[in-house]
């Protein structure tokens, strides 16, 4: 089997540093079961899932890729993995001859979930 390398892009990269850094203030000031550390936590185990096993998501039907991921990511495959919270890891795979890429595209809440795949309550 080819070797699996996980890339965040942008918004995924910005959402978990931004929940790395809240969850460290939290352990700093003594609290350990916060919900960003319980996020954080379930986003970490979701990355070693996903490096062991890329198909370990969902995938998506193709008629349901948000445009926006794919003009911004030229993507042609999505997939979403389920975490704490109802929160969701979206990502897709690339493959060349030498590894399989998985390009995190997004670490959501529900509700952001809902607004860029278009569902309404």
């Amino acid at each position: 089997m080819k070797p699996i390398k996980l890339v965040l892009g942008k918004k995924a990269n910005e959402e978990y540093q931004t929940l790395n850094k809240i969850a460290g203030e939290e352990t700093e000031k003594g609290i350990n079961k916060s919900v960003h550390q319980q996020l954080l936590k379930s986003i970490n185990k979701a990355f070693d899932l996903l490096k062991q096993n890329p198909v370990a998501g969902m995938q998506m039907p193709k008629k349901n890729i948000p445009k926006t991921y794919i003009d911004g990511y030229g993507i042609n495959n999505l997939w979403k993995f389920n975490l704490t919270s109802y929160w969701q890891v979206v990502y897709s795979l690339r493959t060349n001859e030498i590894e399989i890429i998985e390009l995190i595209l997004d670490i959501i809440d529900h509700k952001k979930y809902d607004k860029i795949f278009g569902y309404k309550k």
